[in-house]
């Protein structure tokens, strides 16, 4: 796909998205710091793209709130800069998870970790700078049978193995999504008009628990060496998300596969 940026195109999504969209893609990685607007304007202005997709984040560490929040807010003013449309990745942390349904676009924004808040933050700012912007919501992201893993499928391999002490959550429900689904399914809407919020996540609604038992049985692992509990207070349960809108905009070939049928493959 020619005319398109890509940030974070070294991280595990923006890898794939780099290989969807081919030679015509433009990838800028962490040596172009997001925090600092300037730099980021140049890059921007030399590459001339017609779409950005920003996947660039941290998941921890005191840099997480500026790369995650202010870092969007700089992307979106870049991006607005060329002209270009912006198609912004964000998370389904940014729910509290206490309900029992999917969750829709139009639901309260709640955070209850501070990357959900680095990410609900991050929203509000995109769309301040860039009312065009189209923020799409997905979940955990995993790679499957013959895909490098992510790090959801390194810790339960390692936790499997016996490497890592670690308890998964039975309760805590998300809508884990194959990387190149996912990478194929940002392509194709940021070929789209819409804008605002949708949700993108796999029609399977699994646990933490879950999603860490396919990956072991996939890898010919026990899953009963797997230890787990119920998620504690502050973390969000009830995250599946209602992908409806997403899906009407995409041609049935891109629509994510369940990550059930993914790590049977």
């Amino acid at each position: 796909m020619s005319g398109l940026l890509i940030t974070g195109a070294s991280g595990f999504l923006g890898s794939a998205l780099m290989a969807a969209a081919g030679p015509g893609a433009v990838g800028l990685t962490s040596a172009t710091d997001v925090r600092d607007l300037a730099a980021l304007s140049v890059a921007f202005a030399d590459a001339a793209p017609a779409v950005v997709i920003h996947t660039a984040y941290r998941q921890h560490g005191p840099e997480a709130a500026a790369i995650n929040a202010d870092g969007a807010g700089n992307v979106a003013r870049a991006a607005q800069a060329v002209g270009a449309r912006l198609v912004h990745l964000s998370s389904d942390v940014v729910f509290p998870g206490d309900g029992d349904r999917a969750l829709r676009e139009d639901d309260p924004v709640r955070p209850v970790t501070e990357y959900g808040a680095t990410k609900a933050a991050a929203e509000r700012l995109v769309l301040a700078a860039d009312p065009g912007a189209l923020l799409v919501r997905t979940s955990l992201i995993v790679g499957g049978p013959g895909h490098a893993p992510s790090p959801h499928e390194r810790l339960a391999l390692a936790a499997a193995r016996g490497e890592q002490d670690v308890q998964f959550f039975t309760d805590e429900i998300r809508s884990a999504i194959q990387v190149d689904d996912l990478a194929r399914a940002l392509l194709a809407l940021a070929e789209t008009d819409a804008r605002g919020v949708v949700h993108l996540g796999g029609p399977d609604a699994v646990s933490r628990l879950q999603l860490a038992e396919l990956v072991v049985v996939a890898a010919g692992l026990d899953p009963a060496a797997l230890r787990s509990r119920p998620a504690p207070p502050d973390r969000p349960r009830h995250c599946p998300l209602d992908s409806r809108r997403a899906l009407a905009l995409l041609a049935p070939d891109r629509h994510p596969r369940g990550v059930r049928a993914v790590f049977a493959s």
